[in-house]
């Protein structure tokens, strides 16, 4: 009873202050809420002053700010009634609650979808006063987009080209609102200009609402563009804040004339000699479609294919001299070259003056110069047989010998560059008598029956004969002579028969004396060391005999005089051993004394009882 007189005087104070004007029913709600798609949503409409649910009628209306601009109710309470307005797209997702303690009714939107964009309005009535109050808030949603893409295009791009060059497409799909696209070069943006277009697509996703953004540049490149970097930057927003993101960076391939060329010699990297095989090589800073040609300046140009490279077989020193590359492009016609200067060294063979041989006597001076034309500084080197003698363009010897003569080698070589060098050879021949050497042992022995081949040499000059002689002043006929090369003399080859001991002599003879050298043989018999052999061993069997024979008859092996062997006592102690050699057929039977038996009284000892083993 209490309360229902405190309502009573309640309401009939506002309906004094409503009187007056000083009292009203207000509404407070937020602007806006904001909320990502998939969760709960909650709207609070919040009543001042709270006068109690007992005479409140309230509603909940949405309105289409994007679509038809109808507004819509979605719920309805009274004291008696609350009910869901049936046939909205938020029928079955929508629940209300309150008023609270507060005076707060809240109306909550469950899994919250792009199209719960709306605008929400929450009306109040006073039942006993007709008094109306409204309020409003704008419910946000938020989807976050795929993370955004890029692609660039494949194909080079002229710098010629005088319209704006598709660059690249950058997208980003499904968010919510509508993400923003920003393109960039080189870390700044690029926005539309005389040089630069770009052209946004928008998709809304009929079913969800998703939006996807998709951005295309077109632009007129340079060739500084060559080393660009591209990329887009995505803008999107979530509750409260924006986020940003970014695509990986590319490049395109920008097709650019060449301004400058470069014309070197790839190989060889040394200088170039006569005979090397040298390559050109050409190439510019343009990579556009161009065609290249090298050759000699004031002759044919060669048209070279990538790497532009012109290879030259073989060169000698008539391919020197300057070298030309032209490049041409196909689109402007753009003509421009380099020049280059390709060096031959050459050298020449090397001559000797006064001439390839000379000739001297014992005590003269010896002189000879060599050179060798060349391009590049050179080193004159004298050997002979195979040691260096000299360093210089001309070697001297003061006073000659036999020694001196011989072939000298003249090397000359350019230190620039490794292995390009020349040579020649000076004989040079000592008047002289022969003097002879070998290279054998003079002293030989062979086995008879066998050869021996038997070699001397002579050195001296001018021509030197050879004869070989036996020590009786036979001559050997049968010889072979080589005339030598270094220095003058001969060499000369002779086998000999080897039958006996002999003794051999090699003769060489000029017209300034002669020389000999003498080579003695034994012969080494193989019959006489078998001869002694089976005397050897006709003793020790005649030994063996004559010990067994004395044993059995015990004069030396202390028998008590017991004969073992019975003989006739008239013949002789005689044992006769039987000895036969290889070479002959007849038997020879020798005494103990070792007298040889003839043949009437050669008795077979096995006759007389003893037994030779």
């Amino acid at each position: 009873m209490a309360v229902r007189n405190t309502g009573s005087l309640l309401l009939g104070l506002a309906l004094l202050l409503r009187t007056w004007g000083v009292w009203a029913i207000e509404i407070t709600m937020e602007d806006k809420v904001e909320v990502h798609t998939g969760v709960s949503a909650n709207i609070i409409c919040t009543f001042m002053p709270d006068l109690g649910s007992t005479d409140m009628a309230i509603s909940w209306f949405y309105f289409d700010l994007k679509g038809s601009g109808e507004k819509k109710e979605l719920y309805y309470q009274d004291p008696t009634v609350r009910e869901v307005r049936q046939g909205t797209p938020l029928t079955d997702r929508i629940s209300v609650s309150g008023p609270g303690e507060r005076g707060d009714v809240v109306l909550t939107i469950h899994n919250v979808r792009v199209q719960d964009e709306l605008e929400f309005i929450c009306v109040g009535k006073h039942l006993l006063l007709g008094e109306v109050a409204e309020g409003r808030t704008q419910l946000r949603v938020f989807e976050t987009p795929d993370r955004p893409t890029i692609e660039g295009v494949t194909t080079g791009l002229s710098v010629n080209d005088i319209n704006k060059a598709k660059i690249g497409v950058c997208e980003v799909k499904n968010g919510y609102p509508r993400p923003n696209i920003t393109w960039y070069r080189n870390e700044m943006p690029l926005r539309n200009s005389d040089d630069v277009e770009v052209i946004p697509r928008v998709t809304v996703e009929m079913l969800s609402g998703l939006i996807s953004v998709s951005s295309e540049l077109h632009m007129k490149v340079a060739m500084e563009d060559k080393d660009s970097k591209f990329y887009c930057e995505v803008n999107y927003f979530v509750p409260g804040m924006v986020r940003m993101t970014e695509t990986d960076r590319i490049s395109i391939n920008v097709l650019y004339p060449s301004t400058v060329l470069t014309l070197w010699v790839e190989s060889p990297t040394r200088k170039i000699k006569e005979g090397d095989t040298v390559r050109l090589h050409c190439a510019g800073n343009g990579n556009s479609l161009t065609l290249f040609s090298i050759g000699p300046v004031n002759g044919f140009e060669t048209a070279v294919e990538e790497p532009y490279v012109l290879v030259l077989e073989k060169v000698t020193r008539r391919d020197g001299g300057q070298y030309q590359c032209s490049s041409l492009d196909i689109e402007t016609f753009d003509q421009i070259s380099q020049k280059i200067t390709v060096d031959v060294n050459y050298l020449d063979p090397a001559e000797v003056m006064p001439g390839d041989t000379i000739v001297l006597a014992q005590g003269e001076e010896m002189k000879a110069t060599c050179n060798a034309l060349s391009s590049l500084p050179t080193i004159t080197t004298w050997f002979k047989d195979g040691e260096e003698v000299f360093q210089g363009h001309t070697l001297m010897v003061k006073e000659v010998t036999l020694d001196s003569a011989g072939t000298y080698l003249c090397k000359v070589t350019v230190p620039e560059i490794e292995g390009m060098e020349t040579s020649t050879t000076l004989h040079a021949y000592v008047k002289g008598p022969p003097r002879i050497t070998t290279e054998q042992d003079t002293e030989i022995e062979e086995s008879a029956g066998n050869s021996v081949e038997l070699r001397c040499a002579a050195s001296g000059f001018p021509s030197i004969s050879i004869t070989w002689s036996t020590a009786d002043g036979q001559v050997i006929g049968e010889a072979t002579k080589t005339e030598m090369e270094t220095g003058g003399g001969a060499e000369s080859a002779v086998r000999i028969q080897v039958d006996s001991d002999i003794t051999v002599l090699c003769n060489a003879s000029n017209e300034y004396g002669s020389d000999a050298l003498t080579f003695s043989i034994k012969a080494k018999s193989i019959g006489g060391v078998i001869a002694v052999l089976i005397v050897y061993t006709l003793l020790l069997a005649v030994l063996g005999s004559m010990f067994y024979v004395l044993c059995t008859t015990g004069k030396i092996c202390g028998h008590s005089g017991k004969q073992d062997l019975t003989k006739d006592p008239s013949t002789k102690d005689d044992i006769v051993v039987e000895m036969k050699s290889d070479n002959t057929e007849e038997a020879v039977l020798l005494g103990v004394n070792g007298e040889k038996l003839p043949p009437g009284d050669q008795v077979d000892v096995r006759s007389r009882g003893v037994s030779l083993h």
